[in-house]
């Protein structure tokens, strides 16, 4: 059906929309309305973040004073997992495990996928709404329900889920093998199941949105970059999110059932299980088949964000707008072909490693094109330096530094001399969790004022940014060292090895910078709570921007627009363009007789 087939429709429904008044229910709890399951999104993982980080706070508190007492373990933990305030082995793996999914799948993917994908796409591409209102709200009541989930496996007698973020078999694989492999365990998979059903039902309807609603006008070459982000994480997703899905089952068919996919030739406590011909090793196959794509499900929406935020407020056109569509498509694709990486030591073929060491080489080049067009979109720009923009300039500074530890990584022979150790730590919370929250922080500050119609305080904003930015290089820059010292990660305390005694200090050092950067978060935690209600008023486009979502009432409406849907007339980055008397000129305005089309 065509675009404007779909806006008539829509149109109408918008008509109908006043015949009857919203009740509170309605309209804020089981909402249609895409924007506020934006906010519900966006809440929710602000919430679930709290959490993630805290977790945080807490291991790294017993990395770096291990077997010490703290009353506030005793508070959280109770006497089982820290008696007399000393962290219990037990419970280390745990938290170490809940952080890692919490803000991976619960932050990373579906608070910023969710909360930017479900506002801006309808708003930039001109449409009243998603392609299916009651999906969306469906898709966003999954994600809360399997967030309840993961929460209260906090709380099981035996403990959360503790074999990792990446629950390898067969400690996940049997209910006997450690505390944490019992009820936790199945609350986490089940948890994941729901999670990767609202995952899939999101990323349906914003592929179907961005290809049938697009207004007049709106081409797919004068799509803003964050919606191509969008549209093919959206994409990404549905490829790979399957396949962990098809993991999680066989591996609870294996916990349940009897049945041995994961699992071979066991021994547990002298007893030998009946067990044989599955392969720990396929687990990891499916898992990573998921869980590097997941990468970039997390980092092609944060890129997309900065880079309307970085030509917004350069004041001038995004550099190589072709280029920058081009390697999203070529990261996408790679992204799927180089799951073996995280495998080198798994016993795997040494040509199937050369064959995944040069594919994950090759990422780095569609890598490398955006970080250089986004530096050349900001060469010689008119900066406007607010604390979106420092986000995103911060953004492109973590993805470089952290990209270039993973060419380090991405070499098998390399890979052997540094795998599971604290290198590995620092290399993907550079480039993909603080890069991420960058992107995150950044549309949270550009958007704001189109979410809630009011401004967060700029001032607040750069002790925000500045406070996180020196602690994330604090914490995750030192790591480099002792993991090329040899230092494990996951050990809940390295006192038993005197060859790592020398390491202790850089480790308070990395601890110390992580309360800080942690306690500050609280600073942007008040100014985004009290800004929803206190915050200056906006104006409707308070950034001087050109895509269509600024040219919306600043009040909200169910359908956006209160009359005609705009039409498209140029791309979104016709920013200090000759000939005219503003350095923007919004896509809705029309093409002067004899303007040239930039070339993008």
């Amino acid at each position: 059906m065509s675009a404007e087939g779909h806006g008539h429709e829509l149109e109408h429904d918008h008509e109908h929309e006043h015949h009857h008044k919203d009740t509170f229910i309605t309209k804020y709890i089981f909402s249609i309305d895409h924007k506020m399951i934006a906010k519900q999104y966006l809440i929710t993982g602000i919430f679930m973040g709290i959490i993630g980080v805290g977790l945080s706070m807490l291991f790294r508190m017993q990395l770096a004073w291990p077997e010490e007492s703290f009353k506030i373990f005793n508070v959280l933990l109770g006497d089982k997992f820290a008696p007399n305030g000393v962290m219990a082995n037990d419970i280390y793996l745990a938290l170490v495990t809940i952080h890692g999914t919490i803000m991976v799948f619960f932050v990373l993917t579906a608070a910023l996928s969710g909360t930017f994908s479900n506002l801006l796409i309808p708003l930039q591409i001109g449409a009243r709404d998603m392609a299916s209102g009651t999906l969306n709200m469906i898709s966003y009541w999954l994600f809360f329900l399997s967030s309840v989930i993961m929460i209260s496996s906090l709380f099981v007698e035996a403990g959360p889920a503790s074999s990792g973020w990446t629950i390898y078999p067969p400690l996940s694989a049997l209910p006997q093998a450690i505390p944490g492999s019992g009820m936790g365990m199945t609350l986490w998979l089940v948890s994941m199941a729901i999670f990767i059903a609202s995952s899939l039902l999101g990323s349906l309807n914003y592929v179907v949105t961005v290809i049938n609603l697009r207004t007049k006008g709106m081409s797919m070459t004068r799509l803003p970059l964050t919606i191509w982000a969008f549209f093919v994480t959206a994409i990404i997703g549905i490829v790979s999110f399957p396949v962990l899905l098809s993991a999680a089952l066989l591996l609870i068919m294996d916990r349940s059932f009897g049945t041995s996919f994961f699992l071979s030739d066991i021994y547990i406590a002298g007893e030998v299980l009946h067990n044989q011909g599955g392969s720990p090793v396929l687990f990891e196959h499916l898992f990573w088949f998921l869980g590097h794509p997941e990468v970039y499900i997390v980092l092609l929406p944060a890129l997309g964000i900065t880079s309307e935020v970085i030509a917004t407020n350069s004041r001038k056109p995004i550099f190589g707008y072709r280029a920058m569509i081009m390697s999203i498509l070529a990261i996408a694709f790679l992204s799927t072909i180089v799951w073996g990486h995280h495998m080198f030591i798994s016993g795997m073929n040494p040509f199937l490693g050369s064959v995944f060491t040069f594919t994950t080489l090759l990422i780095a080049i569609p890598s490398a094109v955006k970080a250089f067009n986004y530096i050349t979109t900001l060469w010689k720009g008119n900066l406007q330096l607010n604390p979106a923009m420092l986000f995103s300039i911060g953004l492109v500074s973590t993805f470089i530094t952290g990209g270039l530890t993973g060419i380090i990584l991405g070499d098998s022979t390399l890979d052997i001399n540094v795998h599971d150790t604290y290198f590995v730590v620092a290399h993907f919370h550079l480039v993909m969790g603080i890069s991420a929250l960058y992107g995150m922080f950044a549309g949270i500050y550009h958007w704001f004022p189109r979410m809630f119609g009011r401004m967060l305080n700029k001032n607040l904003g750069y002790v925000h940014f500045w406070v996180t930015a020196i602690c994330a290089y604090g914490v995750f820059f030192p790591m480099h060292f002792i993991g090329m010292a040899g230092l494990p990660r996951r050990y809940y305390t390295n006192t038993n090895f005197p060859l790592f005694d020398d390491l202790q200090n850089v480790n308070v050092l990395i601890t110390t910078f992580a309360l800080i950067g942690g306690a500050f978060q609280l600073v942007f935690l008040y100014n985004f709570f009290v800004s929803i209600f206190y915050g200056k008023k906006s104006e409707q486009n308070p950034w001087k921007s050109n895509t269509l979502e600024w040219t919306a009432p600043v009040e909200h409406i169910h359908g956006n627009w209160p009359g005609e849907i705009p039409e498209v007339h140029r791309w979104p980055y016709d920013y200090s363009k000759p000939g005219h008397d503003e350095d923007f000129v919004p896509q809705n305005v029309p093409m002067k007789e004899g303007e040239e089309v930039l070339h993008h």
